[in-house]
């Protein structure tokens, strides 16, 4: 009877019972193999141990299958042909270049690089789709590391040793205040002056918030807890618009406001010993297998220049 022990055949047994079957001597399909006559034996033996039926009869007149040995030969043909498949399938994804990528990226990048940085790579690259899911650094990171997606794009160097980081655009953060704020045609300001006046702060979770927060602590020994936050907003258009109505002054990063500084809707004003640089970084698991459309899409990516016009 057929026992449990029918799991434990292998394909290497199936080949054998197959190129048994197909060259009519033991000698030859050994050849075929490239086994010992033994060993090929041996394979015909393992298998119908596994099976616990008899396969092959062996005679003077020459060899043939069982009943049992013909259902099996049927099965082995299919599997191996399904694994050859497997095969060609597998080579064919690795030529292609074609295919999708799921992609994580924090709001700056998800809101201002990238969708410039896709319409020019959808031109060259039509048959490769990105489809990305913002959050903040820090939800974008989990992201990857959930495997969620398969990179990301995120505003600090994470330090988890299962991530891979390259660092690839800068970035710094100014303070901006509305058209009519009595800030707006100041050279400089100091922290201490920021401290009293409305102020609108990104949510815990985003770099932009962690690099104004560690740039007051490196600075003067300050905390956000000082200052006189009116609102905590998700994103960087929910900043820059509460910053246009009045709501509050804001710290946002450059790629965020080009548009509004060009039009004077927002004014930059420097704060004095409060640099707040960074760059923003993409990320993927350190044993991600990269297939052919994500090394398209980052080799583009790394030599892209955010607004190059």
């Amino acid at each position: 009877m057929v026992n449990d022990r029918f799991k434990s055949i292998t394909i290497q047994q199936m080949e054998a019972i197959i190129s048994l079957v197909e060259e009519r001597s033991f000698s030859r399909a050994a050849k075929r193999m490239f086994l010992t006559q033994p060993a090929l034996t041996k394979n015909i033996k393992n298998a119908e141990d596994c099976l616990g039926v008899r396969l092959v009869n062996r005679s003077n007149a020459g060899i043939s299958l069982t009943p049992e040995g013909k259902i099996i030969y049927d099965y082995a043909q299919r599997m191996v042909k399904l694994r050859g498949e497997a095969r060609e399938k597998i080579i064919a994804l690795g030529k292609n270049a074609g295919g999708n990528i799921y992609v994580s990226a924090s709001t700056i990048p998800a809101t201002y690089i990238l969708p410039r940085a896709l319409s020019e790579f959808s031109k060259i690259n039509p048959d490769i789709r990105i489809y990305i899911k913002t959050a903040d650094s820090e939800e974008a990171m989990n992201m990857v590391l959930d495997n969620e997606v398969e990179i990301g794009f995120i505003g600090k160097n994470p330090l988890n040793k299962k991530l891979m980081a390259e660092p690839l655009w800068k970035d710094h953060l100014i303070l901006a205040v509305p058209n009519l704020h009595p800030w707006r045609k100041k050279k400089s300001i100091t922290l201490p002056e920021l401290l009293n006046e409305p102020f609108v702060i990104r949510e815990k979770g985003s770099a932009t918030r962690e690099l104004f927060d560690s740039c007051l602590k490196e600075s003067r020994s300050m905390s956000l807890s000082q200052f006189n936050i009116r609102c905590e907003l998700g994103s960087s258009e929910a900043i820059k618009e509460a910053i246009i109505d009045g709501l509050g002054v804001s710290v946002i990063s450059i790629h965020a406001v080009e548009r509004e500084l060009s039009q004077k809707l927002l004014f930059e004003v420097p704060i004095q010993g409060c640099p707040m640089e960074r760059n923003f970084y993409l990320i993927y698991k350190s044993q991600f297998d990269f297939r052919l459309a994500h090394k398209i899409f980052i080799r583009f990516i790394k030599n892209y220049v955010p607004n190059k016009d």
